[in-house]
C-alpha cells in the first residue's frame, strides 16, 4: 500500500513506513526506493518545490490563516483573536 504522496496511510495511524512521512521517493526508472534521511538536507528546496506543486494541484492559492482568520471558525472558540484582549484585566 503506498501513501500517495501525503506521508500517511488512509486510516493507519503513524508515517508511511515506505517513505517515512515524506511523502516522496526517488525513482529510477520503474523502481522507486526511499530517501534516505541523509539526504534530505540537499533535496530540501526540491521537496519543498514538489509540495508547493502537489498544493495547487489540490487547489491551494494562498498561504496558511491563522484559525481566527478563517472564515469557517468565525463565532467559535478557535475564531476568537487571542490578541485581541492580551492586555485586558480581567
Amino acid at each position: 500500500m503506498a501513501c500517495e504522496g501525503y506521508g500517511w496511510l488512509e486510516g493507519e495511524p503513524g508515517d508511511c513506513s515506505w517513505c517515512a512521512g515524506v511523502g516522496y521517493v526517488y525513482r529510477s526508472g520503474k523502481r522507486d526506493s526511499p530517501i534516505p534521511p541523509a539526504d534530505y538536507a540537499a533535496l530540501a528546496d526540491t521537496l519543498e518545490a514538489l509540495e508547493m506543486q502537489r498544493l495547487h494541484e489540490l487547489g491551494y492559492r494562498g498561504t496558511a490563516k491563522k484559525p481566527w482568520q478563517q472564515a469557517i471558525r468565525k463565532d467559535t472558540q478557535l475564531g476568537r483573536n487571542p490578541y485581541d484582549d492580551a492586555g485586558a484585566v480581567g
